[in-house]
């Protein structure tokens, strides 16, 4: 709550709530963007840096040449490029390659990650509308250019891609024969074929005549902003630290697929502009990409990543109340992790001494802050669900279970935080926002049964975690 993060104590009321003004949202939004050109900056500086032998021969030049470019792109068109420099998972690569060359363990792994510089730099340049000629490196046999599309090239080597205005061309060579298992499916031979044009729709979506081009889809906001369907990026979940399911990212997504996520999407929407249309803002004004994972088609699993601010992880949602819900679980980690980056909340050390009702493992402190806030927010939507007219019955009581489960977890989890002597006054005062948010959930009476079934779930959970402690 100071002047130099620019966080008051009426934003840390309204975020305490699950909620947050265009304000408090636009804020964390402007300090992840900030801070995603710092770790371009460091990324820079730690490659011209490094001592001799640290890095293979050249790199350093190809980084500094991809470097000219990427400021080319944002000189010529500024919104343009930055659609690329503040896509989820350029953060992603920036992050882990910054790791790489600064982290002693690490060390050699850098080499491999820099060259997707080349393609982040193309692909800025080709939204900014330059002409320029770029050397991209493939990646498992798959030239993608962020936020635009992907190609097979069998070969491996790097593509010669040309920007010309509002289109590009990309050179691609290699036997069809050779295209990895995962990529080759309907993908026809590219071996003798003439470049590869790719222009940009009316709808922003870069497509071309050549079957071999994969365009990212969009879904679309409110306000109009593409929300990509990301089955392409070779730095979504590359190593599934972030993925607690173990599931792996989806390749390929069919048509069939796609008009899955567009279904569910489109029926997502009236959930999200309910009441006060807070959920359907934070939509808006937070979310960039979903990151298919291929996954059970009977369970409903999701993730948010921290160094990939705006990307949400998801299994094919089976409906658009389901998306819904898990847009706003999901978007509460996000805005507590940016919330976290610009005031500290707690000084908790990670040990895992909590217990978490909605995990049967202990949990540091910070794990139970992070989910009683989620769940805090799904009591509200379920709440939200229940009480809307002319629902079918059968719905109205899953809401209903769904409230109440996540009510008596966030019910358990709230003295925990509110006796930990670790709070800042920051910190405090959210915790406090939620606590008095969840008295007032507490003023509307489930049917009989709910609650005390609720009750039941998480005594259970109790019990689980007591065993696991002993």
């Amino acid at each position: 709550m100071t002047e130099t993060t620019g966080v008051t104590g009426a934003m840390l009321g309204e975020l305490g709530r699950t909620g947050g003004g265009r304000q408090a949202l636009e804020l964390l939004v402007a300090q992840q963007r900030k801070r995603r050109l710092l770790t371009l900056r460091a990324l820079l500086e730690a490659v011209t840096g490094a001592p001799a032998g640290a890095l293979p021969e050249g790199s350093a030049e190809r980084v500094l040449r991809d470097w000219r470019l990427l400021e080319a792109a944002d000189r010529a068109d500024p919104a343009a490029a930055r659609r690329v420099v503040n896509y989820p998972q350029t953060g992603a690569w920036a992050e882990r390659s910054l790791r790489a060359l600064t982290v002693p363990e690490l060390a050699g792994t850098a080499g491999a990650r820099l060259p997707h510089l080349a393609a982040v730099a193309a692909a800025a340049a080709t939204r900014a509308g330059l002409r320029f000629s770029a050397q991209v490196p493939v990646h498992e046999g798959m030239l993608t250019l962020p936020t635009l599309g992907c190609h097979p090239a069998p070969n491996g080597r790097p593509v010669l891609v040309e920007g010309d205005g509002g289109r590009i061309r990309l050179h691609v060579r290699g036997p069809a024969a050779d295209l990895p298992r995962d990529h080759g499916r309907g993908h026809p031979a590219v071996a003798g074929q003439g470049p590869v044009e790719v222009r940009r729709g009316p709808d922003g979506v870069w497509r071309s005549a050549a079957p071999g081009w994969r365009p990212l889809r969009a879904l679309w906001t409110d306000d109009g902003r593409p929300v990509l369907i990301d089955d392409a990026d070779p730095y979504r979940d590359d190593d599934r630290r972030s993925n607690p399911y173990g599931l792996t990212a989806a390749a390929t997504l069919d048509a069939a697929e796609h008009a899955r996520w567009s279904d569910a999407w489109r029926d997502a929407q009236p959930w999200l502009r309910r009441a006060d249309g807070n959920r359907a803002l934070e939509v808006g004004l937070l979310l960039d990409c979903f990151v298919p994972l291929a996954g059970s088609p009977t369970a409903q699993c999701s993730a948010t990543r921290g160094e990939a601010f705006g990307a949400l992880l998801s299994s094919t949602p089976r409906s658009g109340l389901e998306l819904a819900a898990t847009l706003v679980h999901e978007l509460q980690h996000t805005k507590l992790l940016a919330l976290s980056e610009l005031t500290v909340l707690h000084t908790a050390d990670d040990a895992p001494n909590y217990w978490a009702p909605w995990r049967p493992d202990p949990r540091p402190f910070d794990g139970l802050f992070q989910g009683a806030y989620a769940h805090l927010a799904l009591a509200d939507f379920h709440l939200g669900v229940a009480l809307t007219a002319n629902l079918p019955a059968a719905r109205r009581d899953t809401a209903w279970a769904d409230h109440c489960r996540c009510r008596q977890q966030v019910e358990h989890a709230l003295p925990q935080m509110l006796g930990c002597s670790r709070l800042t006054a920051p910190g405090r005062t959210l915790v406090n926002a939620m606590a008095a948010h969840h008295t007032r959930l507490k003023e509307h009476t489930p049917p009989d049964g709910h609650l005390a079934r609720a009750e039941a779930y998480v005594q259970t959970s109790r019990a689980i975690w007591r065993r696991q402690r002993t």
